[in-house]
């Protein structure tokens, strides 16, 4: 009988106690696969090196309380420490990421598992730091590309060429999205190589709920137009676009979903726009309930600048709420067809508010924002892994 396919998943874009939904993504993908029966996995979760823990450190204080090994829904996950030095840290962090590393992937290998590929996620510093590893032990490696690591990091002359050194030893890149590939493919990397498989949606756990029900669950007025916004409170999220475009649909209100640096700045723009009494910072909301906002809501909002897949997106129809997304690199292919939402170009409050408005007058049904949905199961992509991977292996 064969034996299953053993990889190791290295990637700083992974969930640990600490950061429950940080790459979630990625570990949701893993989980997929590893229901085939067909792979076995170890998983590498480098976190910066941090001395002190407590809320007041904001992330690197979670990156201090993150535990150095653990295990989530079966699968053992080592969180090693690495030297993240600031400033100059994007430069350097390829190679003390690795040297953090390489003494966890040689503890692994000694205790028995000797992993047949490295299955890398986020091309840089990630990709590039497991390549490094790759080229040590003889392994072959894949890459996934996720979204800023192609579309805004290769912008810097050095994290480009150790993005191309590493996609030209690459056995495989793989793209959330085409436009992903079609920018790895433009800075020079062998079309050959490059493959697209799409993030999936857990359809069991992002299912519709009743609307007045979710309302009342979530304490919200029962009566009015709701809109979502989940997403980081960062300004790549354009938060504030979406809370300008706000101002110009009275009545309306939204709940935003995240947390994050621009909290208190987002706080005071909503008091100075006039809508704070429209609004709610909800904070974090664990990734098991958001299925209750994205029901409780008529429409969910995504005004990014830079996105790969975005998975908010395909949460929020798998539970019958339709979208409106800044037409982005991968966003128009995930918002595909009229039941998905609209999507707004250029990226301003005014289409915003417009493309909002017109959602609005004319909802689709929930049932078809939802069958949309069922077309983005995890099905295809985790065929398309294992094709991969014993491709990869057979070469």
């Amino acid at each position: 009988m064969k034996r299953p396919l053993r990889t190791l998943l290295f990637s700083t874009l992974y969930p640990s106690s600490a950061r429950p939904v940080h790459g979630i993504f990625v570990e949701t993908r893993l989980r997929e696969l590893l229901q085939t029966g067909q792979v076995q996995t170890r998983v590498v979760a480098p976190v910066p090196w941090f001395p002190l823990q407590g809320v007041r450190w904001g992330d690197y204080g979670r990156y201090a309380a993150t535990p150095r090994h653990e295990v989530r829904h079966g699968v053992e996950v080592a969180h090693p420490r690495y030297f993240l030095p600031p400033k100059v840290g994007m430069n350097l962090a390829p190679y003390t990421l690795a040297a953090g590393a390489w003494p966890t992937v040689q503890r692994i290998r000694a205790q028995g598992f000797d992993f047949d590929l490295i299955d890398a996620h986020y091309y840089y510093p990630d990709g590039v730091a497991a390549a490094i590893i790759a080229r040590r032990l003889g392994k072959p490696l894949v890459v996934t590309a996720r979204g800023t690591d192609l579309s805004l990091i290769p912008q810097y002359r050095r994290p480009r060429e150790l993005i191309l050194r590493t996609a030209a030893q690459a056995a495989a890149s793989i793209g959330v999205c085409q436009a992903l590939m079609d920018s790895l493919a433009a800075l020079g990397a062998a079309p050959a190589k490059l493959h697209v498989l799409r993030n999936g949606v857990d359809l069991q756990r992002f299912r519709p709920e009743p609307q007045a029900a979710a309302r009342a669950r979530l304490g919200l007025a029962a009566e009015g137009r709701w809109l979502v916004s989940v997403g980081h409170l960062v300004e790549r999220k354009g938060h504030d676009i979406t809370l300008r475009a706000l101002a110009g649909l009275p009545g309306v209100q939204l709940a935003l979903l995240g947390q994050g640096p621009d909290r208190a700045a987002l706080q005071a723009l909503a008091q100075q726009l006039g809508v704070t009494d429209r609004v709610r910072f909800v904070g974090q909301v664990p990734n098991e309930d958001l299925r209750w906002w994205y029901s409780a809501a008529d429409a969910s909002v995504l005004a990014s600048s830079r996105e790969g897949w975005a998975n908010v997106l395909l949460e929020s129809m798998a539970c019958g709420t339709p979208v409106a997304g800044s037409k982005i690199w991968g966003t128009p292919e995930v918002v595909a067809r009229p039941e998905a939402g609209v999507l707004f170009d250029p990226r301003t409050p005014e289409a915003l508010g417009a493309a909002l408005a017109r959602l609005l007058q004319a909802l689709p049904a929930r049932e078809r924002v939802r069958a949309y949905a069922e077309g983005f199961s995890w099905q295809a992509t985790t065929a398309g892994q294992l094709q991969l991977f014993d491709r990869v292996l057979s070469t």
